[in-house]
């Protein structure tokens, strides 16, 4: 559900924006109220507001599910101290994409101070979205019967993290150009939507197979 809210408000959103492109512009240029310009890009964002929402709940979304995931056979067998982490980190996407659905990255902004508050909590988004997933595939990967799902779990937070890593030097560098900053960014961002519909994949399927085992005891 959280996936599905937060790309279709996102591509509804891009729609009615004049001229955006995924590749040359930042998602939270969406989310951009009022028209004008920021670091070169033409801002003009007609719903604004519902990307903005969809910011505010993919974060509590998020949250919300990770508790839940918490108390799963597989992630408890790692121990309390990784859930907490585990949710810990999710909070800290939580309240990050909050943060960025409040304060928007815009010229506004950025000349009246908040626009550290936009970038911290990008940042805080990112980070704390891949490092939970990370987390939560290592807990995965302590149990036999979810070591695909622990392994491309881990895989996909790293691509996420690499990705961030790539977006900063590729935009602060006028020697490295391989991607364009929207490219990088989302591929920051949506390994953790991909995580999402992977894990209820997951868990539609092994809560499927838990009930052939239990028709099958009958």
């Amino acid at each position: 559900m959280a996936v599905a809210c937060y790309l279709s408000a996102e591509a509804v959103t891009a729609a009615a924006y004049p001229g955006y492109s995924y590749a040359t512009n930042y998602i939270s240029d969406l989310g951009v109220p009022g028209v004008g310009s920021f670091q070169g890009r033409a801002v003009d964002s007609p719903l604004h507001a519902v990307m903005n929402t969809a910011f505010v709940l993919h974060g509590v979304l998020f949250v919300t599910a990770a508790v839940l995931v918490a108390r799963g056979a597989a992630v408890g067998a790692a121990g309390p101290r990784l859930r907490r982490w585990f949710v810990g980190l999710a909070i800290v996407h939580g309240v990050g994409i909050l943060l960025v659905g409040v304060f928007h990255g815009s010229q506004a902004n950025a000349d009246n101070g908040l626009m550290v508050l936009h970038v911290l909590g990008a940042g805080m988004a990112i980070v704390g979205g891949n490092a939970a997933v990370i987390l939560a595939g290592a807990a995965f990967l302590r149990s036999p019967a979810h070591r695909l799902f622990g392994s491309v779990s881990v895989a996909l937070g790293v691509i996420g993290l690499v990705s961030l890593v790539m977006l900063q030097v590729d935009s602060s560098s006028t020697a490295v150009d391989l991607l364009s900053d929207g490219v990088w960014e989302r591929g920051a961002v949506y390994t953790i939507q991909v995580w999402e519909v992977t894990a209820a994949v997951a868990t539609l399927m092994s809560l499927r197979c838990a009930r052939r085992v239990a028709e099958a005891r009958a």
